[in-house]
């Protein structure tokens, strides 16, 4: 019988996680502290940077469309800034806050000079977080969120469209795309009619990207799943770096004490900031 509270549950950061680094994917996803059984989070200014711009640009999804761009978005950015002000950003001066800070009110900018889909039909996914059976057979959730969802009513589809905040272009072989192709294809009922990457920290608009087929797109990530499901059988989650891991060395200083505890998140987890 299907229980999602023994499911385990994939998503692209979790899945990035572990084909980075085994060990990375255990200290972030299943570890927690045995003294609150929480789980340990390291906050970091981009991913500061991009939560807000994320969040700013989620809530117009669901105003009319006249209504999107009454309220300037550099103000609702800045309202939404004093989420990750300070520590709680992990930024660790006044200067660092205010570049990323400058970054994010230039992004604001630049969408309200070329709105583009801001300003078309937008279709909102009902579940605050999509989520399907990847593999029933075995226990296997596929979750993640698609930042925006036009509305194409001619062809009565809808296009992904997915806000980049970084500074570098999505790897070709990244596993987004065929996230996001079987997300859209189960947890909502439009046929899906293509997908675009808005790069907002340098492009005025969005660009086209290539979806793979449902198909090419489950086979990929049912393979990815079945690896790290008998990583979680077995219990061994190795860093397979012997040079110093970028990506689970961070986690081991915060086990270590080197981390500063900033708080507790929304999802019960503890936040750390490295200084």
């Amino acid at each position: 019988m299907k229980d999602k509270y023994s499911a385990i549950w994939l998503s692209h950061s979790s899945i990035t996680d572990y084909l980075k680094c085994p060990r990375a994917y255990f200290l972030k996803n299943i570890y927690r502290d045995p003294k609150n059984n929480h789980k340990i989070s390291i906050v970091q200014p981009a991913l500061a940077l991009g939560q807000i711009v994320h969040s700013v640009l989620e809530s117009l999804s669901t105003l009319p469309v006249e209504d999107r761009l009454k309220e300037s978005l550099v103000t609702k950015f800045e309202k939404a800034w004093i989420e990750v002000s300070g520590k709680k950003g992990g930024f660790t001066t006044p200067e660092e806050e205010e570049k990323y800070k400058k970054r994010g009110m230039e992004m604001m900018e630049r969408i309200m000079k070329n709105p583009g889909p801001i300003l078309k039909k937008a279709i909102k996914i009902r579940q605050e977080l999509p989520y399907f059976w990847l593999s029933e057979e075995q226990n296997i959730i596929l979750c993640g969120k698609l930042d925006w969802l036009e509305y194409l009513e001619d062809v009565d589809s809808i296009r992904i469209i997915d806000f980049k905040t970084g500074k570098f272009d999505e790897d070709p072989d990244s596993l987004q795309l065929p996230i996001y192709t079987l997300l859209a294809a189960n947890c909502q009922t439009k046929k899906v009619y293509g997908a675009q990457y808005w790069y907002l920290n340098r492009d005025v608009a969005p660009v086209d990207v290539v979806l793979p087929t449902v198909e090419d797109a489950t086979k990929r990530l049912l393979d990815i799943a079945r690896t790290v499901a008998l990583a979680r059988k077995l219990e061994r989650f190795v860093c397979t770096r012997k040079d110093g891991c970028p990506t689970c060395t961070p986690y081991e200083m915060v086990l270590s004490g080197k981390g500063e505890f900033i708080g507790v998140g929304g999802y019960n987890q503890d936040i750390y900031i490295l200084q």
